[in-house]
């Protein structure tokens, strides 16, 4: 029996459909109207897909299918930039496990789009990829992907320069992924060497980071935990 009907489309035609209409729509000419319409449409199929419905089980193998095509045409990255108009987001976050092996399986390719996101001009761009970022990194199904974002010392640098971003909401995104690469008792050696170089700046820095936040307790807590961390931090024997 077939996967899919004559009726529903297949995932390789519901990323292309996809793919399409979302050009259409940044190009903003005439035809926006129908190509916003078929854009809805193709995220609800692709949600049909990755959540099932209420009678019915997602498909593994429609899902994996779905998966391949989002990398293979590079729109994974432009869903995730354009988080603030669709629920992306709950897709990524929803399937755990599919999510885990794909992004371990093609973690380079991934995250040096992911790092043009983390860099944008766009508010919302930059905000809402830093914030699904800090969701994956700190899920215990994305272990092996957290460990090795964290081992690399680029990252670090990115992230220790999105606290000084002048949005105080994006500083706040960037603690909850710079407090991953602290609180690690598994750090590598080029991270230890990032932190102790800066220890006296970044204690200063969170001692003053976002004081008007009173009311949160737990962000009061983890802030002096992470300045308690960098203070203890001593040089590695060689």
């Amino acid at each position: 029996m077939p996967l899919f009907s004559k009726s529903h489309k297949n995932p390789a035609e519901i990323v292309k459909i996809l793919r399409d209409n979302l050009a259409i729509l940044e190009k903003q000419d005439k035809k926006t109207d129908k190509a916003s319409e078929e854009v809805s449409k193709s995220l609800q199929a692709m949600k049909e897909i990755l959540c099932g419905t209420s009678d019915k089980e997602p498909p593994v193998e429609a899902v994996a299918q779905l998966s391949q095509e989002l990398y293979n045409t590079g729109l994974l990255v432009t869903l995730i930039a354009d988080l603030q108009l669709i629920d992306f987001e709950d897709l990524l976050t929803r399937h755990k496990v599919l999510v885990a092996d794909f992004l371990e399986q093609n973690y380079d390719t991934i995250f040096e789009d992911y790092e043009k996101l983390l860099q944008s001009e766009n508010y919302v761009t930059k905000r809402q990829s830093l914030k699904l970022l800090g969701e994956l990194i700190l899920d215990r199904h994305n272990f092996a992907i957290m460990t090795k974002y964290i081992s690399k010392p680029e990252n670090l640098k990115l992230t220790m320069n999105l606290l000084r971003d002048k949005s105080p909401n994006i500083q706040f995104e960037a603690f909850h992924v710079f407090k991953v690469f602290v609180a690690s008792p598994h750090k590598t050696q080029p991270i230890v060497e990032i932190l102790l170089k800066n220890q006296p700046k970044l204690i200063e820095f969170l001692s003053n980071f976002q004081k008007e936040r009173t009311d949160d307790e737990q962000f009061t807590d983890e802030k002096n935990y992470l300045i308690k961390q960098i203070r203890d931090l001593k040089k590695v024997a060689p």
